[in-house]
């Protein structure tokens, strides 16, 4: 059994991660950077070890100190949270060969679905249906351009190892093509080192929608139903909900099992995600696996009372799913807002700073994952988002209702946020009719604001 814990992260996931082992009975180690000195996961954990200077690639991303603070400290395993080295595969063989517990999938697996690429045909194989599309080998961007031309425009052009929005272009003139293609291609070279591209029919205004998987590793997976994550900027989420408006019990539990299905071809062991586009026929297409907790696990927490953490870390220390497929029940609707320290009517740029006082709304259905207190210099060389805002109502309109009322009792004074924004979201009618698509956000909002 697991004892102590290092947490490979930052910010508010390592403190929910502290939350859950503390409830567990396992010691925890945080790690930080010279800008994260005072930290709350700092703080909160029963030790911490500085492992570098501010920049991500000298801390949170350099390996060997990361693993030298987990054998120093005595730590049988490490949690990575998501981003940084959560999806790296030689990280995680790494933690095996220093027989170190890696809380994740295994390497074979994070390898396989990290290029999407290969997952896509992982998936067109094992009878999960995906968007048209070609992942071959593309030499050069004229190669690039005829594949576009076969498959049909609009296309999206994607990064093979991509993530976060990044290497991804959508194009719907082949004249502009050629240029996209090697803009997406550098970006990919410069974000992920690794320029492998693949070319797919562009789904117009489709829903984003993700299922929650959980495997064990005695051949065990369930589904925890979906959340529904179409208010998106730049591929980036926005705000999420679960369940979705759009599924009924019959898709739901559709679409479950051919995620399960996605997951057992990939042996996969540990929390997932899996991504789907979701047309206005119903229809709906791979669209890539995330081998890592997601930032909004929460809502699904939410609406299923299960700690997904929780069942994590069982997993990795070897133990069987608490529950079965038949033991998941949905109760309610949650909504999470990410609360970012940034300025949406200025494009959204960061505004790191001190936040001299913070208020965080309380009362039935309330929930603040966040890593921020008065006080707290938010440091500017990370994701600007500070805290997550979760809500439960017995119904979508009842959520709605108390994530206003959360909101507006949400204060962060020194810094702008996009508090404000959210407001803007929840009160548009096209979102509390339930029908907007991944298209909402720019069509409503940042390009009408």
């Amino acid at each position: 059994m697991i004892k102590k814990i290092l947490i490979a992260n930052r910010g508010e996931i390592a403190v929910r991660i502290i939350r859950t082992c503390r409830e567990m009975g396992i010691m925890t180690v945080a790690v930080y950077s010279e800008a994260d000195k005072d930290a709350l996961h700092v703080k909160l954990a029963d030790e911490s070890v500085c492992i570098g200077p501010a920049p991500s690639k000298d801390s949170y991303l350099n390996i060997p100190n990361i693993l030298s603070a987990c054998i120093l400290t005595g730590s049988d395993a490490i949690h990575p949270g998501f981003g940084f080295l959560s999806e790296n595969a030689d990280f995680a063989r790494m933690c095996r060969e220093c027989n170190i517990i890696f809380i994740g999938p295994n390497e074979n697996a994070i390898s396989l679905l990290g290029n999407k690429a290969a997952a896509r045909k992982l998936m067109k194989k094992s009878g999960v249906p995906v968007v048209d599309g070609y992942e071959g080998n593309i030499e050069n961007a004229k190669e690039a351009l005829s594949i576009a031309k076969e498959i049909g425009f609009p296309v999206m052009i994607k990064a093979a190892a991509g993530g976060g929005g990044k290497g991804i272009r959508i194009v719907r003139d082949e004249n502009l093509f050629i240029k996209e293609f090697n803009t997406a291609k550098s970006e990919a070279k410069a974000n992920f080192n690794d320029d492998e591209m693949y070319i797919e029919k562009f789904v117009e205004n489709p829903k984003h929608i993700e299922i929650q998987i959980i495997a064990d590793n005695y051949g065990n997976v369930i589904h925890l139903a979906e959340r529904d994550c179409s208010v998106q900027r730049k591929n980036q989420k926005v705000l999420e909900e679960a369940p979705s408006t759009v599924l009924t019990e019959e898709k739901r539990n559709y679409m479950g099992e051919v995620a399960k299905r996605a997951a057992r071809a990939a042996n996969y062991n540990s929390v997932g995600t899996i991504e789907f586009l979701y047309d206005k026929n119903g229809n709906f297409y791979f669209m890539e696996m995330n081998t890592r907790i997601q930032v909004e696990h929460p809502i699904t927490e939410t609406i299923t009372n299960v700690d997904i953490v929780k069942e994590q870390i069982r997993v990795a220390q070897g133990q069987k799913l608490s529950m079965t497929q038949d033991d998941v029940k949905i109760s309610g609707h949650a909504i999470e807002c990410r609360i970012n320290a940034e300025d949406p009517y200025h494009n959204f740029r960061p505004c790191p700073g001190v936040i001299s006082e913070v208020n965080f709304p309380g009362g039935l259905g309330v929930r603040v994952d966040s890593s921020i207190y008065s006080g707290y210099k938010i440091p500017p060389y990370y994701d600007s988002m500070i805290a997550k805002l979760i809500v439960h109502g017995k119904t979508r309109d009842a959520a709605i209702v108390r994530m206003k009322r959360a909101l507006d009792e949400f204060a962060v004074v020194g810094v702008t946020t996009n508090i404000d924004f959210q407001f803007s979201i929840l009160n548009d009618e096209v979102f509390a009719d339930g029908s907007y698509t991944t298209s909402f956000l720019n069509d409503r909002l940042v390009n009408n604001k």
